[in-house]
């Protein structure tokens, strides 16, 4: 009432100051810089996205956070528009090039390699947010976990496959075969599966272990690189 009384003078452009609708906010009404309030509207969507998945409408999410329908809909005109930057904050953002660096260096024996390539994945990527909002798209529209395999399969499963090959003897540039495809799956999907444990079964990970653990790292890399040396083509292990 305050603010209408003070302000009922001058035009209104500024959607925060509509009096028309009073919500509970969970936000803060101050008037806040756009990139500021921006990034407030992210931040608590990611965390209801990562809470509840994407089921809920933009009328309906904004009532959630704590702020107006006509907020959100100034920063984001649509729920998919809201959800893509969640996926480049939560998902394509955690993307580090120099894993890529890495993976290409061959002065790096392989096996040491993808131990400390697995461990910074798992250090970035396992967090809260990411598992669950990755498990959420994959049980509605995918458009999160689609753009993201993709991606895996753009910059690092062709990477893992050469080095695979390389630590067996083989030159070979061909398709992955089915084999060597689904090995690989077992590697990286293992890495994520403690995510899932831990984030959405809620159990401990030998005892509450963390995610990156050195030696669980290893355990599961030298047991994906042991059980490659079964496919063909192959030779001796440089």
């Amino acid at each position: 009432m305050v603010d209408m009384l003070v302000n009922s003078l001058h035009p209104r452009t500024n959607p925060e100051a509509a009096p028309a609708l009073v919500v509970q906010s969970r936000l803060p009404r101050r008037r806040l810089p756009v990139a500021e309030r921006e990034r407030q509207i992210v931040t608590a969507a990611i965390s209801y996205f990562a809470e509840h998945g994407f089921a809920a409408q933009l009328r309906d999410l904004a009532s959630a956070i704590g702020v107006t329908h006509t907020l959100v809909y100034h920063y984001f005109p649509t729920k998919q528009a809201l959800v893509d930057r969640v996926y480049l904050e939560v998902i394509a953002g955690r993307w580090k090039p120099e894993w890529e660096k890495l993976l290409d260096d061959r002065a790096i024996a392989v096996p040491e390699k993808l131990v400390q390539f697995y461990g910074d994945y798992a250090r970035t990527v396992l967090t809260r947010e990411f598992v669950r909002i990755l498990v959420f798209s994959g049980l509605t529209d995918r458009s999160i976990t689609d753009r993201f395999f993709n991606m895996l399969s753009e910059r690092l499963f062709p990477r893992l496959i050469r080095e695979t090959r390389r630590f067996r003897g083989s030159r070979s540039r061909a398709k992955p075969s089915a084999r060597e495809h689904e090995l690989l799956m077992g590697l990286h999907g293992g890495v994520f599966y403690g995510g899932l444990r831990r984030f959405v079964y809620d159990h401990d990970i030998g005892g509450k272990q963390a995610l990156d653990d050195e030696s669980l790292i290893t355990d599961r890399v030298y047991s994906y690189l042991n059980a490659s040396r079964s496919l063909a083509p192959a030779g001796p292990a440089p």
